[in-house]
């Protein structure tokens, strides 16, 4: 940092404070070594009208920080970019009971609004399992998905008002928590998983619904791959379901080792977790529907809190149990009425391209949306694993393209699937959105480099 540059960030209002600059340049991707210029932790919304200000003076990019648990390297500032972190910004600012409306600042973890909106006798429904990191304007910012999507869609669904500094320094007030407004486009929707390039979302007023009825989890196992949607398609005939996930033998054994129970004593090739409105009887019909048609082989319904917690465990874990590995994650979505054919597909590509390796699939199976995690051979160089990742997928890219599927589901584009959008968006959609960037943050200051390399290089210091 040049003697000019340190002496102007000393005068910026408020003065960065004492944390670790690279622990606030990275998130949970680990794609580029962080190299912040600083960390600034604003208070109020004319702080952050402050700091873009005085990054448009000196010609310095920003990166907005918030829980920092995004998988595409979103949240990573590795060229100098000064990051703006939201945990300062924590207060939920009003609750209005008419509108089942919560509005909060970007620093407000989920949990903290889905306390809230217990508090008030009403339910947030967008949750996974980094709900007590993972900040509100973080999830607005990559329209966050998570376990409930099945039945109470994305964060976009949520999401009734937007407050947005831009990278000019104005404040836009977007939609103000209105549930009609036909007055022109509507720009909320545009920022709304636009990963900070547009601006950085300071306030965010939330959509709440009534408490849902008390639920129940099933856990099956099943016959394969093949099994999973004629057990989704039996389960939804009988049940109100709330979430339908999947995950594999391999991904059970990581999650059982990292000390989850495992629930079943027999082995079998896929496990699918149902969590419904409680209904015994209709459970009881669906699991034997499934069976009779040969596709579950075992099953186990909550019947306590602590049960379904600990069912939901197995699935939630997964993630974590296999974070020490460092590996290569995919995060894609088709049409749920194309997973079968999908998944066959892919299955094969990467028994073609990963002989040798361990693949672990799971994910919200309900929704089309799929993950997959490459774990890496013991001793294999990670620059040499990654390369060989990369380049497989474009192959799936190539595959989804056909599909008219996703290259990124819920994670965002960030700096790791930027390589491969133009398998999921043609050219003309990429010129349009550098176009909508270009207005929102015309000097191209925003999170550069995320999502799609910027028009002209912006100079950092």
């Amino acid at each position: 940092m040049s003697d000019d540059l340190r002496h102007a960030l000393s005068t910026l209002h408020p003065s960065p404070v004492d944390v670790d600059p690279v622990a606030y340049g990275q998130d949970w991707t680990r794609v580029a070594t962080p190299a912040p210029l600083a960390v600034v932790q604003p208070q109020t919304v004319q702080e952050v009208q402050s700091i873009v200000r005085w990054a448009r003076t000196h010609r310095v990019a920003l990166v907005p920080s918030g829980g920092r648990t995004g998988l595409s390297g979103g949240a990573v500032a590795a060229r100098g970019e000064l990051v703006v972190s939201m945990d300062r910004m924590r207060a939920i600012t009003e609750f209005r009971a008419a509108d089942q409306s919560l509005t909060v600042e970007a620093g407000v973890t989920t949990q903290e609004v889905q306390e809230a909106a217990r508090h008030h006798g009403l339910f947030y429904p967008v949750d996974f399992a980094s709900r007590g990191s993972s900040q509100i304007g973080g999830n607005v910012a990559t329209n966050a998905g998570g376990i409930r999507v099945l039945r109470y869609g994305l964060t976009r669904e949520r999401v009734l008002g937007l407050k947005i500094v831009t990278g000019t320094g104005e404040l836009l007030d977007l939609n103000r928590g209105l549930v009609k407004n036909a007055t022109g486009y509507d720009l909320r929707h545009l920022v709304i998983g636009s990963e900070g390039t547009l601006g950085i979302v300071v306030e965010a007023t939330l959509r709440l619904v009534e408490a849902p009825p008390p639920q129940q989890v099933m856990m099956l196992a099943l016959s394969g791959l093949e099994a999973i949607m004629p057990v989704f398609a039996s389960l939804r005939r009988r049940l109100t379901l709330s979430a339908f996930e999947f995950l594999t033998d391999k991904a059970l054994r990581h999650v059982v080792a990292a000390g989850a129970r495992r629930p079943f004593a027999l082995e079998a090739p896929v496990l699918v977790l149902a969590e419904f409105d409680a209904n015994e009887d209709a459970a009881v019909a669906a699991f034997v529907d499934a069976q009779q048609a040969g596709y579950v082989v075992d099953a186990v319904v909550s019947q306590s809190d602590a049960q379904a917690a600990e069912l939901w465990r197995v699935r939630e874990g997964i993630t974590e149990s296999l974070a020490r590995f460092t590996p290569y994650k995919n995060d894609i979505a088709v049409r749920v009425g194309d997973v079968p054919a999908f998944l066959v597909s892919a299955d094969a590509l990467f028994a073609r391209e990963y002989p040798d390796w361990e693949v672990v699939w799971f994910g919200h199976i309900g929704d089309g949306n799929l993950h997959i995690s490459i774990l890496p051979p013991l001793g294999h160089p990670p620059s040499e694993f990654r390369h060989s990742c990369e380049r497989v997928t474009e192959l799936l890219g190539n595959l989804l393209a056909v599909f008219g599927g996703s290259i990124s589901a819920e994670h965002g584009v960030g700096l790791w699937k930027k390589p491969v959008l133009h398998c999921s968006r043609p050219a003309m959609e990429i010129a349009l959105m550098r176009g909508v960037k270009s207005l929102f943050d015309p000097d191209g200051l925003m999170n550069p480099g995320k999502i799609f390399d910027p028009a002209t290089a912006t100079s950092m210091s």
